[in-house]
């Protein structure tokens, strides 16, 4: 096992030789830099967190008007930031591989100053006091905030086309949605309007939308990453985590976001391994694990023949693939349950219901119908079924799944609310592991013969992100889905 010192000095010098070479290919496009090869730059001094926020702030000058993935952009705090970034480095002071990185956050994640708005019209105006736990701890590590990123209003479903500040359009095609929630992060990291984004993450709002906008998106393992700070769906089963466009990206942000927090009901205290030295481990000895139902069940046929190809792939780089059950999760109380009990304030005053999409606020009004005996059963049921999926990693290390049934549906269809009302179909292969709190994350696998991106999702035990990281990086190494850009002008 390489240590972490290691990995750093390795990384610094392969990520220099390849980013100068993206940057000879490139011409001067600092956006075309992975997180790795921006790092390993401006670590060398050949590329200062000035010169790469520019030129994000120009990109995102060009292109917001066509993807809509910001809902504020926040240009003078992100010059400001580098500029002192700038300096502590002239000074020796190197925070670690994300000085002078920009990212961006879902926009319902505080920050102070910064109004946070979960893309409704209740909270269009809301400006924090605090920032969220998470985002302190990435600006500690050397983050620039760019801004904040447009979503499906309240976190409350799967297309990013409901919200109030306007449909985000997925960069592979403008007339499709790049799925929810987290849908501006995800089509900010593939537009290459961010080097990288935090979602959230209660049913598939990180996976979904990584899928559909062919980056990689990593739901962590359940209180691996504080969620305090951040406006909630269920904190049962709500995760923060990045999107990226590599999953080394990936290593490097989680490297910098996990980590116990007292005053997070849901954090768990768990020791923090070196989840970059996973990236240069063996496969070979990982088992993989085929659960067929209901995750194969009636795939568009470019996703079967996408995930298909991986599994060959994968065949090739570990030892053993074998068929597996998973436990049937409980139902949806616990989410219904305590996401109306967040909004019951804002619902009781009757003037606000108008301020909710109608689809939203039916939705939020039947969650309000849960009863306590319901809840305090689906709660024992969440706890049982998470002591049942640790069985199945006694015989496997990594689930593969299709990360979604089919592919991104149009905008105009999204909008529709005959159709948003019936968009839950698109979380069934993500949706049982929020409720198992295992890590999961979605990568690149192919692409549909009308140029949509298509995901994998890999799944590993409990606390169990090296396994993920390993797989992963192996696969990505394998196959250069990664490497294809959106046709964005």
């Amino acid at each position: 096992m390489m240590t972490r010192r290691t990995f750093i000095g390795g990384t610094i010098a392969s990520a220099t030789m390849l980013a100068n070479s993206t940057l000879a290919a490139s011409g001067t496009d600092l956006t075309r830099l992975t997180l790795a090869e921006a790092s390993a730059l401006i670590r060398t001094g050949a590329l200062s967190p000035t010169q790469l926020v520019e030129a994000y702030l120009s990109r995102i000058a060009r292109l917001q008007g066509s993807v809509n993935a910001y809902i504020t952009v926040t240009d003078q705090l992100a010059l400001e930031q580098a500029q002192r970034l700038d300096t502590e480095l002239a000074a020796g002071h190197w925070r670690g591989p994300l000085h002078g990185i920009p990212i961006a956050l879902k926009d319902n994640i505080d920050t102070a100053g910064i109004r946070t708005t979960a893309a409704s019209a209740l909270l269009k105006d809301r400006i924090p006091n605090t920032d969220a736990e998470i985002y302190r701890r990435l600006r500690e590590a050397g983050a620039i905030l760019l801004g904040k990123l447009n979503m499906h209003e309240w976190a409350w479903g799967g297309t990013s086309a409901i919200t109030h500040f306007g449909p985000v359009h997925n960069p592979w095609n403008l007339a499709h949605i790049p799925g929810g929630s987290s849908g501006g992060s995800a089509a900010a990291v593939s537009a290459r309007l961010c080097c990288a984004a935090l979602g959230t993450d209660t049913l598939a709002s990180i996976r979904l939308p990584a899928a559909y906008c062919g980056v990689v998106g990593l739901k962590a393992t359940h209180g691996l990453n504080s969620i305090r700070g951040i406006i909630p769906v269920a904190e049962s089963l709500d995760h923060v985590g990045p999107l990226c466009r590599t999953v080394t990206d990936s290593a490097l942000m989680l490297q910098a976001m996990a980590g116990f927090d007292p005053l997070d009901p849901v954090s768990i205290d768990a020791r923090i391994p070196a989840y970059v030295d996973a990236l240069y481990q063996s496969p070979t000895g990982l088992r993989i694990g085929i659960a067929r139902t209901p995750f194969y069940d009636r795939l568009d046929p470019d996703i079967a023949t996408a995930v298909d190809e991986a599994l060959v792939v994968l065949g090739t780089l570990t030892a053993v693939v074998r068929e597996v059950s998973l436990p049937p999760p409980p139902d949806f109380s616990v989410l219904l349950a305590e996401s109306y009990a967040y909004h019951e304030q804002y619902l009781a005053e009757p003037a606000n219901h108008r301020l909710y999409d109608p689809v939203t606020l039916e939705r939020i009004l039947a969650a309000g119908q849960v009863k306590m005996p319901d809840y305090v059963r689906v709660r024992q049921e969440l706890a049982l079924v998470r002591h049942a999926i640790a069985k199945v990693f006694t015989d496997v290390d990594v689930l593969i799944t299709p990360t979604a049934p089919g592919l991104p549906e149009l905008i105009s269809e999204a909008e529709n609310p005959a159709v948003a009302s019936g968009a839950e179909s698109s979380v069934r292969n993500t949706f049982p592991f929020n409720l198992y709190g295992i890590p999961t994350l979605s990568m690149p696998c192919g692409f549909s013969r009308s140029g949509l991106p298509i995901g994998m999702q890999l799944s590993s035990a409990h606390l169990s992100e090296p396994a993920l990281f390993t797989l992963a990086q192996a696969y990505e190494q394998a196959t250069a889905w990664h490497r294809r850009e959106p046709p964005l002008a």
